[in-house]
């Protein structure tokens, strides 16, 4: 059964805000002009918020690139919950040693694990920050297409750690891996 929606032009109340009208129509919020307060995002669940009457009743719809945005609003709200990517069995519980030149110097060990959950962390903000660039309303094409340019070279400089990745899948591919396929 498809829910409607309250549309555009439904007049509304809110506990803290008063009176207003809805302006704008999202996935799990309205747009709502109030009188006294400007213009706000209220979730369509907020108990403090009611519908007095409604206008222009419609289908929930939104775009992708609505989805895709609250989609990330939801991940940043979350930060912390990302996909689980395996490290090679044969660095699970190892030990990365870096080792100055100098013998005098105390070297530095730091278990692989969090190296690598490190680096797994720097893809994941690439990916992020790509999706960013791709859906920004104030770049240009050509200006998305330069910066997309300086991500991929970044993914091309980490291709050296993808022998920490169990599956390929989750490697780093710069210019001349996106080339292949």
């Amino acid at each position: 059964m498809e829910e409607l929606t309250a549309g555009i032009g439904s007049r509304v109340q809110h506990a803290r805000f008063g009176p207003g009208v809805i302006i704008g129509v999202k996935y799990a919020q309205y747009v709502v002009t109030f009188m006294n307060s400007g213009i706000e995002e209220i979730d369509k669940t907020d108990p403090l918020f009611e519908v007095l009457y409604t206008e222009n009743k419609t289908i929930e719809i939104e775009t992708v690139s609505q989805v895709e945005t609250s989609l990330l609003k939801m991940l940043r709200l979350w930060n912390g919950f990302s996909e689980v990517v395996p490290i090679g069995e044969r660095w699970a519980g190892g030990t990365l040693l870096l080792q100055p030149k100098d013998p005098n110097l105390k070297g530095k060990e730091v278990p692989i694990d969090v190296f690598f959950h490190k680096i797994v962390m720097v893809r994941d903000r690439l990916r992020v920050l790509e999706q960013q660039i791709n859906g920004h309303k104030l770049l240009g094409d050509e200006d998305k297409v330069n910066l997309q340019q300086y991500i991929t070279r970044v993914y091309g400089s980490l291709t050296t750690f993808n022998v920490l990745f169990r599956d390929k899948e989750h490697w780093f591919t710069g210019e001349k891996g996106a080339k292949d396929e």
